[in-house]
């Protein structure tokens, strides 16, 4: 999901991805993440989806002390890292299998060691063994730029109607690039409720966040 190709030899406003490191103050920590384009591409470096992801879970609007949440496509781990700097009770930062050595080192250096027994990396592709995973287990779904691969639409869907209950919600955060992007967000709303949440004018960045439609029962 989040370990896609990409070539960004043509576009120089993105060399800070480039850099080995980034740094962030969140949630009364300094927060220092490795980068590794060369090695993992998009899935090694902080997006702005992320960062504006974190400054919202940092507002408060989301309550997380004592909540179950899951993190998506994590990348780095950012979203997930600062989750459990804000008080969540259990973590789960999720991302393809040749990402979780990297982000399982991030989560180290950055989780004091005395809640590093509260947060777990582990495997997800999306689509596949959701059985592992509780149904309707997650109060807190989060997603910070996971929306970019139409073939994964329908896999991420089932993945998030999977972790969540009717009393879940997911956040998801994302720029609007494309029309197939539009389009995922409707296919969001055959199935959950979805409403803009905030929108971080200077990165183009739009929080959406979503709860569950309640099961149908016919008559």
């Amino acid at each position: 999901m989040a370990l896609v190709p990409y070539d960004g030899n043509y576009l120089p406003v993105l060399s800070k991805l480039h850099h080995s490191s980034a740094e962030f103050h969140f949630a009364d920590h300094n927060v220092r993440l490795t980068q590794d384009w060369n090695k993992l591409g998009v899935a090694a470096v902080v997006w702005d989806a992320a960062v504006v992801m974190c400054m919202y879970l940092e507002l408060g609007q989301v309550e997380l002390t004592g909540k179950v949440a899951i993190e998506l496509g994590a990348g780095t781990g950012l979203v997930g890292i600062v989750a459990a700097l804000l008080g969540a009770k259990k973590v789960t930062i999720t991302d393809r299998e040749p990402a979780l050595g990297f982000l399982a080192a991030n989560v180290k250096e950055n989780i004091p060691p005395d809640q590093l027994g509260a947060v777990e990396v582990s495997e997800l592709t999306w689509g596949q063994g959701l059985e592992r995973y509780p149904k309707g287990g997650f109060d807190i779904v989060l997603g910070a730029d996971i929306v970019y691969l139409e073939d994964t639409f329908p896999s991420l869907l089932q993945t998030m109607e999977h972790l969540s209950s009717e009393i879940s919600v997911v956040l998801l955060a994302c720029k609007i690039r494309y029309e197939r992007d539009t389009n995922f967000l409707s296919m969001l709303k055959q199935r959950f409720t979805v409403h803009k949440v905030h929108y971080d004018k200077e990165r183009d960045i739009h929080i959406y966040k979503a709860v569950k439609l309640p099961a149908r029962r016919d008559l």
